[in-house]
């Protein structure tokens, strides 16, 4: 696993110990990151199902100005920090341990909004659609800003998901990215 590309290419990052999760794969990272990117001007980003950090470290990586990254598993939160500190990200991240469900709550109490949420659960457990309901009527999601999410490849997303479009669907092997575009409130 590595930063494939922005200021920390090549940078090696360390994995969850385990086997509660999986990295996305290099292939993938770079395929996703060409459909919404490939590079940023600024913006802030979510990792909302963490476990390494390595897709909002690829973000930061790639231009973005900050990332809160979420997990509820205790060894993913200290491999992030592990990530961030081996990128020199640490002073434009936030970590936090705590589930999804209630991470929203905080973040919605502080009226954060994101330009790119990033959304990889588990896939036995997924939420997907729940999430991006709650995300789009709480305005977490900025206008023009976009929810990708990662899921296995037998699961249908919705064209759209409240103000969210889906603007692009690719499937790797058992993975598939799904990508939504939040349309104006107006």
């Amino acid at each position: 696993m590595r930063v494939v590309s922005g200021i920390c290419k090549g940078r090696p990052l360390k994995a969850v110990p385990g086997s509660t999760t999986r990295p996305t794969t290099d292939k993938v990272k770079e395929a996703l990151f060409n459909m919404i990117g490939p590079y940023f001007n600024g913006g802030i980003g979510l990792d909302l199902f963490a476990g390494s950090g390595g897709l909002g470290i690829e973000a930061l990586s790639r231009g973005l100005d900050k990332a809160i990254f979420i997990d509820r598993e205790k060894v993913a939160i200290q491999t992030i920090h592990d990530n961030l500190k081996a990128c020199k990200f640490e002073d434009k991240a936030e970590v936090y341990r705590n589930d999804a469900e209630r991470a929203l709550k905080a973040l919605i109490k502080r009226e954060i909004s994101f330009d790119y949420i990033f959304l990889d659960p588990p896939y036995k457990k997924q939420q997907l659609i729940s999430l991006m309901e709650q995300m789009d009527e709480q305005k977490l999601i900025k206008n023009g800003g976009v929810i990708i999410c990662e899921h296995s490849h037998d699961v249908v997303l919705p064209q759209s998901v409240g103000k969210c479009t889906q603007i692009k669907h690719e499937k790797y092997g058992i993975i598939a990215i799904t990508i939504y575009s939040k349309n104006s409130d107006e």
